[in-house]
């Protein structure tokens, strides 16, 4: 069933919320789900719909200084190694390049091995910072520069 990805909306977040365990398993990132920043940023916020449902999101925006900050990415535990998340990567890459995006940027915890291993797939250089999330808080920060042919990954 192939899902086509749109921009998102309120109903689409509230929908992401209610399936929550489908996209993130035991991970509770509901407090993440910011429905202001689908609100704020609904035209860099992207969902991948089908007959079934909502197969993969991202939340992102892109900054005043040019970056496509990608606050979170996921697809349904259905729709996992499809090749989803990067065709909702490269439809959030398009996008925020046509509102001046320069680069992408996304973070994640030391731990998230998937996540690491996914961004690095996508050309992403990946940068362990301390502190980045308070004391005692290192993530890993990605950067990709824009433009870039996803179809070459």
């Amino acid at each position: 069933m192939r899902a086509q990805i749109t921009l998102a909306g309120m109903t689409d977040i509230h929908q992401v919320l209610a399936d929550h365990h489908r996209y993130w398993g035991d991970r509770d990132l509901r407090s993440l789900h910011l429905p202001a920043l689908v609100q704020e940023f609904g035209d860099t916020c992207l969902v991948a719909r089908a007959e079934d449902g909502i197969h993969g999101y991202v939340i992102g925006f892109v900054t005043p200084t040019g970056t496509g900050y990608v606050h979170l990415i996921a697809t349904r535990d259905d729709a996992r190694g499809t090749g989803l998340g990067r065709s909702l990567y490269a439809a959030f890459a398009e996008v925020a390049h046509s509102h001046g995006a320069l680069r992408l940027k996304a973070i994640t915890s030391l731990g998230n091995a998937g996540s690491i291993a996914f961004h690095r797939s996508l050309g992403f250089d990946a940068t362990v910072v301390d502190d980045y999330n308070g004391p005692g808080q290192a993530m890993v920060v990605f950067h990709r520069v824009l433009p870039f042919d996803w179809a070459q990954r």
